[in-house]
């Protein structure tokens, strides 16, 4: 009985220190002024380091998503080239950037995928919030197919591409973060207890152990070591 009262103890301040104000909300705003790649908005964002999109005006009714911003703080951001999935069949967009064009902060934010340390921590993540979490199974296969083993800043940039991900949440020792991959950048962070003092390496999937390729080398580490020193 003892074990089961701390068991659902240790999940509810888990499941506590997991609701709001940790998901940063997905926000409206336009252009105001423009110098090269820094952009002044009309509406700040709600945290540094957040990523958005430009929603460009190219007149006669023909609007395009043109560029990618990264938030600096205040009505500060900087601009970068927007990469959408290649179309042979579809032009081009070329980014162009102009005042009123549309800016909205927190791209994709709701589509999640989670790295934690086991199934039991996933579980808990993915039921204290509404949001479209995009399971790590997903993104073990796509390392597989990459040749990669571990997560990067890299590989991690080419999943969200791919699969539509707006927000990487990693579980760290003690703390959840949100790691927004566009602007490659961590957004929030939040105190966790009752996390397991070891994981799955090199992250919880189904999987198991995540192939890369015929001439590559094991992957060593644990999982907090790895996932705490993405680079």
């Amino acid at each position: 009985m003892r074990s089961i009262l701390s068991t659902l103890l240790l999940s509810s301040l888990l499941l506590s220190s997991l609701m709001a104000d940790f998901y940063p909300p997905t926000v409206s705003s336009e252009v105001t002024n423009l110098k090269g790649n820094k952009i002044t908005l009309s509406r700040p964002l709600p945290y540094k380091g957040m990523s958005g999109i430009i929603i460009h005006n190219y007149g006669s009714k023909l609007e395009a998503i043109s560029n990618y911003i990264t938030y600096q703080g205040g009505n500060r951001a900087t601009t970068q080239a927007f990469e959408p999935i290649a179309h042979d069949e579809l032009p081009a967009v070329k980014p162009k950037v102009k005042i009123h064009d549309r800016v909205i902060g927190g791209y994709l934010y709701n589509n999640i995928l989670v790295l934690a340390p086991d199934a039991n921590t996933y579980k808990l993540i993915t039921s204290s919030a509404d949001k479209n979490w995009i399971h790590p199974d997903l993104y073990a296969m796509f390392l597989s197919k990459e040749g990669d083993q571990i997560p990067t800043k890299r590989n991690l940039a080419l999943f969200a591409g791919e699969y539509q991900v707006g927000l990487i949440y990693i579980v760290l020792k003690g703390k959840g973060v949100l790691y927004d991959p566009v602007s490659r950048r961590y957004i929030t962070s939040k105190t966790l207890t009752g996390l397991p003092s070891q994981g799955q390496f090199p992250f919880y999937t189904r999987l198991g152990k995540i192939e890369s390729g015929w001439f590559s080398r094991d992957a060593t580490g644990t999982y907090y070591n790895t996932v705490g020193n993405i680079r």
